[in-house]
């Protein structure tokens, strides 16, 4: 099982993208939200379940401890 950021909250911080020791996330280049947003998606492939981007995202509700791929496309 996978985090999940979803898309549609996220602000585009990427607090999460140094912290991930797998480097599981990643930007979604060349495209933005629906608060017209940079945002991060997570790499369910790759993703070890740490919870390092939950823990140092500062955005509430951003970060899911489940996996809901359907959430990470805006």
């Amino acid at each position: 099982m996978a985090y999940t950021i979803v898309a549609d909250v996220c602000e585009g911080i990427a607090d999460c993208i140094p912290v991930c020791p797998v480097e599981c996330i990643h930007w979604a280049e060349g495209k933005t939200n629906t608060k017209d947003t940079k945002y991060t998606y997570i790499d369910d492939s790759t993703c070890i379940d740490c919870g390092a981007c939950l823990s140092v995202c500062p955005i509430e509700g951003a970060i899911l401890d489940e996996w809901k791929p359907e959430l990470q496309k805006p």
